[in-house]
This record gives C-alpha cells, structure tokens and sequence, in this order.
C-alpha cells in the first residue's frame, strides 16, 4: 500500500458498456470530464446519461475497438492530448468466450486470448508511457479468481487472465518509484451480463461491489485489492491444493 492518492482529472473507462467500468466512472465522477470508450461508442447514450447524472462536468465518447491494438497508441494519445492528460484510466474490456467451442475451435480461442491477454498488454503498455510523461496517474487492471490458479473447466479464459496478472504485476513493479499507481483488482464470481444464465460461485461479488473496492483502493495508494477481500485467503490456498483435486474443481 502507498501514500494516500487523490486525482481530479480525466477518468477514461476502456469498455464504456462494462457494468464494472461504469459503476468505478459514477463513483469517481463528481466534477471530473469522463471520457467512455468502446465499439460504437454512438449508441452510449443510456451510459453518457448515467455518468452525467453521477455529477460528471462532461462526459465524452470515443470509438474504441480493443482487438485493433494497432490503433491503441495513436487513440490514447489523441485522448490525452485533448482532454490535458488521462488521470484515471480503468480497463474494464473484455470477453469470457465460450470454453467448449475454444476446445475445439483454435480461432475462438484465439480469439478469447487476444482480447483478454494481448489488447490489454498493447493498452497497458500505452498508457504506462504517457503517465510516466504525466509524471502522474492512475491505471486499474481486471484480473480474477480464474487466473490466480487456472481450472480445467475455464482454461482459456484463465490462461489469458493469467498472463494478464503477471504481466500488470510486473508492470506495477516497473511503476514502482513514479507517481502512477497501478492497481490490480483480483476479484471472485461477478453476477452480472457477462455470466448470465451461469451459477455463481461461492464468494461472488456485484458489479457495485467490485466498484467500491476499487475506489477505496485508489484512494489509499493501493497496488492490490482482492473483491471481497476473504478472497486473499483463498488465493494462498488454491495455490496448495495437489493437481489431482484441481483439476476437478468447477468454474
């Protein structure tokens, strides 16, 4: 945990459409410009409203597509330069895929890795330079549960969320020393769109919740949160637990 941080610029949501992303944008909101990026990012109209209604100064929408990471540099840096720098910037993109078709189907699978794992490296690595040239702000990554111990029965999605914990913690460890917090979230089942139609898992968490933590972990300077926090526990023992029990274990 760090010194106590407090912002008060541009909050940018990567994935203007996630239930997460615009429940940490509302809470942060208050007097602050939002700026809501995603893929057609002119029908964000019921999102706009919800975080101008939160007490935003001004609420902007971009077009954003995650899998072009071609794009990614030239977009964040436009951002940035029109809104006087990104002080806050929440990846909140991101896709569970289909676990039986990724079995089957390298396309889908690929898929599935590209915009959970390598879109948010290009994005990571992106905004890690212009707020080290800020000297200053705030990045908040999304790992989760499935990438703390990957199971058999979410592989793909694990094995991307994975990657993605080690590579923002290794970031992080980079950032150490400047005046950019990186906050990894490692949270359990969230209820909400994404998992719809699926069972929750014990310990799972709202998109409100999820929110709160974050914020609060902000503000402290933190570089980890866990959502609910019991989960830290759990995380030290799945890491125990012999391969021949694991690998029977549920999503």
């Amino acid at each position: 945990m760090g010194k106590q941080q407090t912002s008060d610029g541009p909050v940018l949501v990567l994935g203007g459409r996630s239930e997460i992303g615009l429940e940490v944008a509302r809470r942060l909101a208050p007097g602050r410009v939002v700026i809501l990026a995603a893929r057609r990012a002119d029908a964000l109209a019921e999102e706009v409203e919800q975080v101008r209604a939160a007490g935003a100064s001004a609420v902007h929408t971009v077009e954003f597509d995650a899998d072009e990471t071609a794009t990614h540099a030239a977009l964040l840096e436009k951002i940035a330069a029109e809104h006087g720098g990104i002080a806050t910037a929440v990846l909140a993109f991101g896709v569970l895929g289909d676990q039986a078709r990724a079995e089957r189907d390298p396309a889908h699978a690929v898929a599935v890795v590209h915009t959970d794992y390598l879109a948010q490296v290009s994005v990571l690595t992106t905004l890690a330079t212009l707020l080290r040239a800020q000297d200053t702000g705030q990045i908040v990554v999304f790992s989760s549960i499935a990438g703390v111990r990957v199971r058999r029965a979410n592989y793909v999605y694990g094995s991307a969320k994975a990657g993605l914990d080690g590579f923002a913690s290794g970031l992080g460890d980079a950032l150490h020393g400047t005046k950019v917090q990186l906050l990894l979230v490692r949270s359990g089942f969230v209820i909400g769109r994404m998992t719809t139609g699926m069972d929750p898992a014990p310990m799972s968490s709202t998109p409100d919740q999820v929110a709160d933590a974050v914020v609060r972990a902000l503000g402290k300077g933190a570089t980890r949160v866990a959502v609910p926090g019991r989960l830290a526990l759990a995380f030290f023992v799945m890491r125990l637990l012999p391969q021949s029990v694991w690998r029977r274990m549920p999503r």
